[in-house]
């Protein structure tokens, strides 16, 4: 029997839920690897020595190493409720490139130099753009959900969980209601399993949609 691709993954990892996401709709069995970040397995620093979340291994010997590459391999292979049409390059560059940096220096301002208000107001410029967008449609690229939504939706619920009560007040309906339609869904629940960290020599654990 061919083995089942590995993917090294941390729960909490907003890279990491997309890829896994994926992973589910489109119905491709792995083998989890849930890690600490601070003991990475050797095995995966191995595979993609840049030491991030997710990578996935597959049984021919090939690694991906980036959260979208894993979500389009996976469609390519299976797509069911047609992701792929919804594969916005723009929306996903300027959530993974300004907005990301607005909302790490929002969620860590320990970690970085400046005001964390200034770069939250930089955050919610991103997520007006977003509402106006869902103006006429309750998904990012029309009538149900699709790739550029699961690569945003794990950012956005880390911008919004940051300071909740202030998020709630903003005049974002839109993309409240967005929002909280994807963190109640079955597939991030399926997602959001909470396996025991992984040791070399430990059962597999199988992840897929049911």
């Amino acid at each position: 029997m061919t083995p089942l691709p590995i993917l090294y993954t941390f729960r909490r990892c907003p890279y990491a839920m997309r890829a896994r996401m994926a992973l589910l709709a489109s119905g491709q069995e792995v083998e989890l690897r849930e890690i600490i970040l601070r003991a990475k397995p050797q095995a995966m620093l191995d595979a993609s020595p840049k030491g991030t979340v997710p990578v996935l291994m597959l049984a021919n010997g090939q690694v991906i190493a980036e959260s979208l590459e894993i979500m389009r391999w996976a469609l390519a292979a299976r797509d069911p409720e047609d992701w792929l049409a919804g594969d916005d390059a723009a929306l996903i560059a300027a959530n993974d490139g300004p907005f990301k940096h607005h909302l790490d220096r929002y969620k860590y301002p320990s970690r970085y130099p400046g005001d964390s208000v200034d770069h939250r107001a930089g955050g919610l410029e991103h997520l007006e753009a977003l509402e106006a967008r869902l103006a006429d449609q309750p998904y990012l690229c029309g009538d149900q959900r699709a790739l550029a939504d699961i690569a945003l939706f794990p950012f956005v619920r880390q911008f919004a969980a940051t300071d909740a009560d202030w998020f709630a007040a903003q005049d974002l309906p839109r993309v409240q209601r967005w929002l909280e339609s994807l963190v109640q869904s079955d597939l991030f629940a399926a997602a959001m399993i909470r396996p025991v960290p992984w040791q070399p020599g430990d059962a597999p654990i199988l992840f897929a949609s049911h």
